[in-house]
């Protein structure tokens, strides 16, 4: 099966939990993504990272993704078993380093749902498939700013994960257009905050027809 024939799913990717309460809500997003960097952005700690599994997993979110740290495998290792510990739903995150590599490819042995982050070169995205991980996150954005043709680079990523059990998760996208055209490349997965998923859903037409026909139902006595 192709990246094209998977069907797109869409993620949020905060800490604000009452944006991402009222995607849940909606029934828009498959699950919630995290890092450490928003985490910190939400004014969250270490110590909130199980009551936001909790409050998620009860809103419907099917994956939540909670990302390890350490600077060697083995404590990457540790802190992704109290991630681990968390729920059937999580998701271990885990940084394309050599360590990170190395603590991956143990975790995938182990069963666990992986997520390899930060991916920025096709050879990374080999080595992850190769290893099983279910998730790459390259980061779109990021890849613009220095100077890289993003797109296309993670259309390659997908490309050579094909066969394989890892898809790229496209991450730091910053508008509704971004996560099309990374879908008419073949990307299957997404992760946006609140406001670009909002930007997705929303157009001004569908709205003012919207309007229309809710006068329009007034006036023949809804």
């Amino acid at each position: 099966m192709s990246a094209v024939d998977i069907a797109p799913r869409l993620y949020v990717d905060s800490a604000d939990v009452d944006r991402v309460s009222a995607l849940l809500g909606a029934g828009v997003v498959h699950g919630v993504t995290t890092n450490p960097t928003i985490l910190e952005r939400g004014g969250r700690t270490v110590a909130d990272i199980p009551d936001l599994y909790a409050r998620w997993e009860s809103e419907g979110a099917q994956e939540i993704f909670f990302q390890t740290w350490g600077a060697s495998r083995l404590e990457l290792l540790r802190n992704a078993d109290t991630i681990r510990a968390l729920g059937d739903r999580v998701a271990v995150k885990v940084p394309a380093t050599a360590e990170g590599f190395a603590a991956a490819s143990a975790l995938v042995s182990d069963g666990a749902s992986v997520l390899v982050t930060a991916v920025y070169s096709v050879g990374q995205a080999l080595a992850a498939s190769s290893i099983g991980a279910r998730y790459i996150a390259p980061y779109l954005g990021r890849l613009r700013d220095a100077g890289v043709d993003g797109d296309a680079l993670i259309a390659r990523m997908q490309a050579v994960c094909a066969g394989s059990e890892t898809n790229v998760l496209a991450a730091s996208l910053r508008s509704a257009d971004d996560i099309v055209a990374l879908r008419l490349a073949g990307i299957p997965y997404f992760t946006a905050a609140p406001g670009v998923l909002d930007e997705l859903l929303q157009h001004d037409v569908s709205d003012s027809s919207a309007a229309e026909f809710e006068a329009a139902m007034g006036r023949i006595g809804a």
